[in-house]
C-alpha cells in the first residue's frame, strides 16, 4: 500500500504531507523500501525547481528527514540516497542543508565503505556552499573522515581555493589600493549620460557603481565569511587543518614533504588571526577564536602524541557517543509506541457488535477502523455530544440566573472541535405567561454567535430548551455573556430584562500536547513575537512534580528528554510544546530552581516564559498557569 499512500504527497497542505510520510515509514519494509525512495528522491527534485515558497522549504526539509530515517534503517539504501542530496548542500536554504549534513554526519560514521563517495562528493559541493553554517559542518566532516593522501591534498586545495589569495591583509589592502586608482581617474572626468537596460537615461559616476559589485564576486567563500566579521568559521577552520596535518604526517614519511604541509596550514591560521586583529573584517576577532586557533599553532608546532590522540580519535569517539545515545532514545519511544498499539484480544472476550454498544461503554470494545472512518468523514464530535443518550448527570451544569429571579436559566456548555454548544434550560417562575421570550447573547474574544435563539411563549411554571451554535476562530480565553428579554402579557409596562451570568470558555479544551524538534524549537522562539512571562508562586517543593503539574494542567508536552531531567540540583529548565486544533504552536520555557538557603520545605521560584504568535494565546496561557499553579490539598 506504500505506493499509493504515496500519492498523497501531490496535496499541497504541509500538514497531510507530514502525516503521509509518517505513515509511509511505518509501513515500509525491506521489500519496498527501494520503490520508496525513488519516489522521494524525485519529489526532492522536484522541490528544487519550484519557486521559493514558505512550505516548499519545510516539504524538503521533511523529504530529507525521511530519506535520512530509511537509509539508517536499510543501509542498502544510502549510497543511492547520499548523492541526490548532497547537491543540497549548495542551497540557499539554511535549514534543508542543514538536515542533509546531519544525515551526511550520521552515513559517514555508520557505513564505512560509503566514506570515499561521500568525501569526494562533499568536496565537489564545497565550493558552491553558501550559508557559513553548513560550510562550518561540511569543514568538520571533511577534517574527520579524510583518510589518504591524495583527499587530504584536496582538502587543503580546496581550502586555499575559498580563502584566495594569502596573506589576506596584504592581498586586501593592495586590492583597495590598487582599485581605486582608476576610481579616482573616472571621477574626476565629467559625469556621464549612461542608457539603462530599460531605455532611461541615468547620470552616475563610476565610483558608487562598480566598486562594490566587483568585490562581491571576486571574493571566494571563506574569505567572504570572515571579512564580513563571522571568526567562528575560522576556528573550526583551523582544528580541521590540525586534523589533517596531523594525519598527512603519520601518513606520509618524508619529512620535508611533512614541514612543507604542517607550514601550510600554520600560515593559513597566522594570516586568519593577522586579518582578525586588523581593521579589515566588519567585526574584530573574538577572545575565543584567538585562543582555540592559537591553540591549534601550538599542537601543530610541537606534534605532540597526546595532542594527536585528542584531535584524531577522541572527536569521533564522543560523535559516536551521541550518535548511539540517540539511537537508544529513538528504539525507546519506538517501543512506547508499539506497546501502546498492542490491544490484545482474548479467546474469551465477547464480540461487541456496534449497533448494540452503548456509546459510553469503553472504547477499546469499539470498532476502530468504524471510528476512523467516521473520523475521517468529518464526524468527529466527541462521543457524549454526539449521543443523545448520553446522561447529562456527569456534565458541569453553569447556573446563569439566581433562585429567586422570575426566569431561571442554567447551561450545559458542551465544546466539540470548532463550536461550541450551549443547551440552556429557561424556567418560567412565575404565575403569568410570558410572552416572546428571548435568549440575547454576546461574545468577547475569537467567538462568533452562528444564530439568535428564536423567541419562545412560556406558560406560568412552565420551561423550555433553547440550544445556541457558537464558532471558535481561534485559541484564547473566551467570554459568552446575555440576558433573557420577555413580555408579560396584559401587562402595559416595558420588556422585562434579566441578565445571566458569564460563561468561560476554557482555552486547554483547544491545545493538544505536541512534539518538534530542537531546531524547530529555536526557530519558532526566535520567530514569534509575544511573549509572556510568569512568575512561580506555588506551593510545591519539589522540582520535577512542580514541572508535571504543569504539563497536567496546561495540556503542553516536555521537549527536554527524561535523560536530562532526571536525578537532582538545585535547578531545573525544561522546554514545553503543544499545538491547538487550529494549527497555532505555543512553546514555554520553564526555569525553575529550589532555594537551598531556605530549608527542605522552602516552595519552587522561578520563570516561565511563554511565546505563541497572536497575543490571545500567550496571555491565556499565562493566566491558565497563574490560576492552576499552587496545588490544591484534597
Amino acid at each position: 500500500l506504500v505506493m499509493d499512500i504515496l500519492r498523497v504527497l501531490s496535496t499541497p497542505d504541509l500538514e497531510v504531507r507530514k502525516k503521509t510520510l509518517q505513515l509511509a515509514l511505518d509501513l515500509v519494509s525491506s521489500r519496498n523500501v527501494e520503490e520508496l525512495v525513488i519516489v522521494l528522491k524525485k519529489e526532492v527534485i522536484k522541490t528544487n525547481n519550484v519557486t521559493e515558497h514558505e512550505d516548499t522549504d519545510k516539504y524538503r526539509q521533511l523529504l530529507v528527514r525521511t530519506l535520512h530515517s530509511c537509509s539508517v534503517r536499510f543501509p542498502d539504501m544510502a549510497a543511492n540516497v547520499i548523492p541526490v542530496l548532497m547537491e543540497f548542500l549548495s542551497d540557499n536554504n539554511e535549514a534543508a542543508a542543514a538536515d542533509v549534513l546531519e544525515f551526511v554526519r550520521e552515513a559517514i560514521q555508520r557505513f564505512d565503505n560509503l566514506r570515499p563517495l561521500i568525501v569526494e562528493k562533499m568536496l565537489e559541493v564545497f565550493h558552491s556552499i553558501k550559508s557559513v553554517k553548513i560550510y562550518r559542518g561540511a569543514l568538520w566532516i571533511l577534517g574527520e573522515y579524510c583518510s589518504t593522501k591524495e583527499d587530504i591534498q584536496s582538502v587543503m586545495t580546496e581550502v586555499r581555493r575559498s580563502l584566495g589569495e594569502i596573506p589576506i591583509v596584504e592581498s586586501e589592502i593592495k586590492k583597495e589600493a590598487g582599485e581605486l586608482k582608476p576610481e579616482e581617474e573616472v571621477s574626476v572626468g565629467p559625469a556621464q549620460k549612461l542608457v539603462t537596460e530599460m531605455g532611461t537615461y541615468a547620470t552616475q559616476s563610476a565610483l558608487s557603481s562598480s566598486r562594490p559589485a566587483k568585490k562581491e564576486e571576486d571574493r571566494p567563500p571563506l574569505r567572504g565569511f570572515l571579512l564580513d566579521g563571522d571568526f567562528f568559521v575560522a576556528a573550526s577552520l583551523a582544528t580541521t587543518l590540525t586534523k589533517i596535518a596531523l594525519r598527512y604526517m603519520s601518513l606520509v614519511q618524508e619529512k620535508k614533504k611533512q614541514n612543507s604541509f604542517n607550514a601550510e596550514a600554520m600560515l593559513l591560521m597566522a594570516t586568519i588571526l593577522h586579518l582578525g586583529k586588523s581593521s579589515l573584517p566588519k567585526k574584530p576577532i573574538t577572545d575565543d577564536d584567538v585562543d582555540r586557533i592559537s591553540l591549534c599553532l601550538k599542537v601543530l608546532s610541537e606534534c605532540s602524541p597526546l595532542m594527536n590522540d585528542i584531535f584524531n580519535k577522541e572527536c569521533r569517539q564522543s560523535l559516536s557517543h551521541m550518535l548511539s545515545a540517540k539511537l537508544e532514545e529513538e528504539k525507546l519511544s519506538q517501543k512506547k509506541e508499539s506497546e501502546k498499539r498492542n490491544v490484545t484480544i482474548q479467546p474469551d472476550d465477547p464480540i461487541s457488535f456496534m449497533q448494540l454498544t452503548a456509546k459510553n461503554e469503553m472504547s477499546s470494545k469499539e470498532d476502530q477502523f468504524q471510528l476512523s472512518l467516521l473520523a475521517a468523514m468529518g464526524n468527529t464530535q466527541r462521543k457524549e455530544a454526539a449521543d443523545p443518550l448520553a446522561s447529562k448527570l456527569n456534565k458541569v451544569v453553569t447556573q446563569l440566573t439566581g433562585f429567586s429571579d422570575p426566569v431561571y436559566a442554567e447551561a450545559y456548555v458542551h465544546v466539540n472541535q470548532y463550536d461550541i454548544v450551549l443547551d440552556v434550560l429557561v424556567v418560567n417562575q412565575t404565575s403569568d405567561t410570558l410572552q416572546n421570550c428571548t435568549l440575547e447573547l454576546a461574545t468577547l474574544g475569537d467567538l462568533k454567535l452562528v444564530e439568535k435563539p428564536s423567541p419562545l411563549t412560556l406558560a406560568p411554571h412552565d420551561f423550555a430548551n433553547i440550544k445556541a451554535n457558537v464558532k471558535v476562530a481561534s485559541t484564547e480565553n473566551g467570554i459568552i455573556f446575555g440576558n433573557v428579554v420577555y413580555d408579560v402579557s396584559g401587562a402595559a409596562s416595558d420588556r422585562n430584562c434579566v441578565v445571566l451570568s458569564d460563561i468561560h470558555i476554557d482555552i486547554m479544551d483547544y491545545i493538544q500536547p505536541a512534539s518538534c524538534t530542537d531546531a524547530e524549537f529555536r526557530q519558532m522562539w526566535a520567530e514569534f513575537e509575544w511573549e509572556n512571562k510568569v512568575t512561580v508562586n506555588t506551593n510545591i517543593i519539589d522540582l520535577n512534580e512542580y514541572l508535571q503539574h504543569i504539563l497536567k494542567s496546561t495540556n503542553m508536552k516536555c521537549l527536554t528528554p527524561e535523560k536530562a531531567l532526571s536525578g537532582y540540583c538545585g535547578f531545573m529548565a525544561a522546554n514545553l510544546y503543544a499545538r491547538s486544533i487550529f494549527g497555532e504552536d505555543a512553546l514555554a520555557n520553564v526555569s525553575i530552581e529550589k532555594p537551598i538557603h531556605l530549608g527542605p520545605e522552602a516552595p519552587v521560584t522561578g520563570h516561565i516564559r511563554i511565546r505563541a504568535k497572536s497575543q490571545g494565546m500567550a496571555l491565556s496561557l499565562g493566566d491558565k498557569i497563574n490560576l492552576s499553579q499552587k496545588k490544591t490539598s484534597l
